[in-house]
């Protein structure tokens, strides 16, 4: 972290009233020992003989720092505005077709240390004990939506499902959609890639698009590598990671082969050339 971000930080959180400097922990500190632990997955006591504290102290200083950022949610977490994001507009691959899109959704499973007796639901496919985390991300990599804590042995379709009817849960602007890969399936405000169909470059062999389908997909896999490459950047630098009427299905489904067959009509009729 940069010097001017974390002076920053601090003095949000002071001036928020969200922490204090106490006789024997200034706010920098209480700060530098959060950022230490989540940034390097360093154990209390390691980080205790660092700065000469009790493992007590970092305990509970890092409990208080924690609910602090936790705090900060509705500063950081918005939604996003409802005109075309730059990253779509000012790129003729991606604009008109997705001029809607306001994001890209998915999960991320995330280490948890939880005790054996439940373990099994935290399970995921790969084996760990996991969290499985919603996000939504803008294509300016800032988050819109986060749902933490769901066990890692649940689909993304159900959290995306519950994420969805919180009283206070995930928004989608009206006459807008984020961009999900298959296991979240189509659904208001959601466009999925077609099942069935080539998605990924390294799958099309160096070889074009055959129909309005594969095109769809391939530009869908490229605009939705704006989530992975935030958890990417999250899981480098935070290490603890790593050990209101919406449209229905078959109005969702439509768009979706609207602006498949737009792309296509430009790819080959329009000689425009997407690649």
């Amino acid at each position: 972290m940069r010097l001017i971000a974390f002076f920053n930080l601090c003095d949000i959180l002071t001036r928020k009233n969200l922490l204090q400097s106490t006789r024997a922990v200034s706010v920098r500190e209480q700060v530098i020992i959060f950022l230490h632990i989540i940034g390097h997955n360093v154990r209390f006591r390691v980080i205790g003989s660092r700065y000469y504290r009790s493992t007590e102290t970092i305990h509970r200083y890092f409990k208080i720092v924690l609910r602090a950022i936790s705090k900060l949610y509705k500063l950081v977490i918005r939604l996003p505005d409802e005109s075309t994001p730059p990253e779509i507009r000012n790129n003729p691959r991606f604009y008109p077709y997705f001029k809607d899109c306001v994001g890209a959704l998915d999960g991320t499973h995330v280490h948890a240390s939880v005790p054996l007796s439940i373990q099994g639901r935290f399970r995921s496919r790969k084996g760990g004990t996991t969290q499985n985390v919603l996000a939504a991300i803008t294509f300016d990599l800032k988050f819109s939506f986060v749902l933490a804590g769901w066990e890692g042995s649940t689909h993304d379709s159900r959290i995306l499902t519950d994420a969805l009817t919180r009283p206070r849960g995930f928004k989608i602007p009206e006459g807008k959609y984020y961009l999900a890969d298959a296991g979240y399936g189509i659904r208001n405000g959601i466009i999925s890639p077609y099942r069935g169909v080539r998605y990924h470059l390294k799958e099309f062999n160096d070889h074009r698009p055959e129909n309005a389908k594969e095109l769809f997909n391939l530009c869908h896999s490229l605009v939705r590598t704006t989530v992975e490459r935030v958890f990417g950047i999250l899981k480098k630098h935070f290490r603890v990671l790593d050990a209101e009427p919406f449209w229905d299905f078959q109005t969702q489904a439509a768009k979706r082969d609207e602006i498949a067959q737009a792309m296509w009509t430009d790819y080959m009729v329009r000689n425009i050339n997407l690649f």
